[in-house]
């Protein structure tokens, strides 16, 4: 019986999509007939969280997700001996980073390479040139190589120069939140749905400003959630004088979810840069329209369901904005397009075709 070390150092409950990955993607493997055991070694702060998603034994590490320093050194160094000393065959690091060097096969999946590609929109540059290092170092001991995209597996290639021989594209699916009642759709007015941490490549302030050109009485409340401390979309806010037409939230918690994802108009994603997007497939599970900024993950993930826009043109967003508002046969072709769209990604397959991801590793290893 394969046995997995699953390192679980950046599981804190603050890390928004690779967490959801992390979480789903092994719920759904201890769903898996076979002969797989999984060991999770898991931050200080994951510890005391609900793990009960995980389909095996927890090693408390002691160290700390939240700390980057701690926390880098233990990716570095501390997965490895605890994947030595419980003996394990294969290290699966699910969130971009992993250990240097590993006695036996690891498999690392990365989300994307923003730090490679559009270091400039990086929050934290101080952190650009270490992690960089770091997921140089992890994708040079992996044995194979997950992501979740085209477009990431072809910046893996061109920048961490990964043979894509040991590359893996495995998408990844959106589960909206239970018991959302789109019949309430419009009910708190016309409201479009944004929901994402607030780094640069986000491009949040594109929604705000295509907002404002729009007259007051056909400009739809924009509700942004996902803000963690001074939200550094306040002063675009006040500065276009939109107090009353935009709401700027923080983490928000289940069940204001579902309540957004009953009321909301639309969701509206203006990011410059993605190695996937969960909330696309989230929202249109649940049968909300969605407006994508066209880059070639929304693409990916989206389809002929969603509707694109050019995130450098404000403009083109506005009138976007003002079509999804006015135009209710648009909205019922684009929840029912997104339906039928997001039922094509599921976690069973993308467990199962990470499943096929260690079977390679370890074949070969032996």
């Amino acid at each position: 019986m394969p046995r997995v070390l699953v390192d679980l150092l950046s599981y804190t409950g603050t890390k928004g999509g690779m967490e959801t990955y992390t979480r789903e993607l092994y719920r759904a493997l201890g769903r898996m007939h076979g002969d797989y055991e999984y060991i999770g070694f898991a931050s200080r702060e994951g510890a005391t969280l609900d793990l009960t998603w995980f389909p095996g034994r927890i090693i408390e590490s002691g160290i700390s997700g939240e700390n980057r320093f701690v926390w880098a050194w233990g990716e570095l160094t501390r997965v490895a001996r605890a994947a030595k000393r419980e003996a394990v065959d294969l290290v699966h690091s699910p969130a971009t980073l992993g250990p240097r060097r590993t006695a036996m096969p690891a498999v690392v999946t990365m989300h994307d390479m923003l730090y490679w590609s559009h270091p400039e929109y990086m929050s934290t540059p101080l952190y650009t040139a270490p992690v960089k290092w770091m997921e140089k170092a992890a994708a040079r001991n992996a044995t194979r190589v997950i992501t979740i995209s085209p477009d990431s597996a072809a910046e893996i290639v061109k920048y961490l120069g990964v043979d894509d021989r040991r590359l893996d594209v495995i998408p990844l699916a959106g589960t909206p939140p239970q018991g959302v009642d789109r019949t309430q759709a419009g009910s708190e007015g016309p409201l479009i749905l944004a929901m994402g941490n607030r780094r640069p490549h986000k491009n949040w302030g594109a929604l705000i400003r295509a907002s404002s050109l729009l007259p007051p009485e056909r400009r739809p409340r924009i509700v942004v959630t996902g803000g963690r401390g001074d939200d550094p979309l306040a002063p675009l806010v006040q500065s276009l004088g939109m107090d009353d037409s935009v709401d700027l939230r923080g983490w928000v918690d289940e069940a204001e979810v579902r309540r957004l994802y009953s009321v909301a108009t639309a969701l509206a994603i203006p990011s410059f840069a993605e190695g996937f997007s969960l909330p696309t497939l989230e929202a249109m599970g649940a049968g909300i329209p969605v407006l994508l900024s066209d880059i070639g993950v929304h693409r990916f993930v989206g389809g002929d369901a969603a509707r694109y826009f050019d995130p450098a043109d404000d403009a083109a967003l506005a009138r976007l904005l003002d079509q999804i508002v006015q135009d209710a046969a648009l909205r019922a072709q684009l929840a029912q397009a997104g339906r039928a769209r997001a039922a094509e990604f599921t976690w069973e397959r993308t467990a199962r075709e990470t499943r096929e991801s260690f079977d390679r590793a370890l074949a070969l290893s032996r």
